[in-house]
């Protein structure tokens, strides 16, 4: 039997998706860069093809689709974010120094709350990611 997030929640699994005209850089940036695993992966399914990362266990990850006509997906504000929560800094700095590397710098944060213990960069498709350092919170 599944474990459930909660009684009146019963969901086993959770994905974020979202499409990209920039697959392959987009899935870089986050196996790469960010470190998270391909789970998955299609090719050519009604038109699209798609790559999902996740943390290990897979319950929580994201998918990305690329249309073969085209898949069009504005950035939006600069205060959406997809937060990382890492408790070691030393590894958020890794982490941060390989993006750096692949050309990812951090950029300025719309909250000021980020600065705090985050890194903010924004993504291939200009989505910003933060890595929040846990450490003394």
């Amino acid at each position: 039997m599944s474990k459930f997030w909660s009684e009146s929640l019963p969901v086993v699994q959770f994905r974020i998706a979202r499409p990209t005209d920039q697959l392959d850089k987009v899935v870089a940036f986050y196996r790469d860069g960010i470190g998270l695993k391909v789970i998955g992966s299609f090719k050519q399914h009604d038109g699209y093809d798609g790559v999902m990362l996740g943390l290990p266990d897979a319950n929580y990850h994201l998918e990305f689709t690329q249309h073969e006509k085209g898949s069009p997906c504005p950035a939006p504000t600069e205060d959406n974010l997809l937060v990382f929560y890492i408790p070691d800094k030393a590894e958020r700095d890794e982490i941060a120094a390989r993006l750096n590397e692949m050309g990812y710098l951090p950029v300025e944060p719309e909250n000021p709350y980020w600065k705090n213990a985050g890194v903010t960069i924004a993504d291939p498709d200009g989505w910003r990611i933060v890595l929040q350092n846990t450490q003394g919170l």
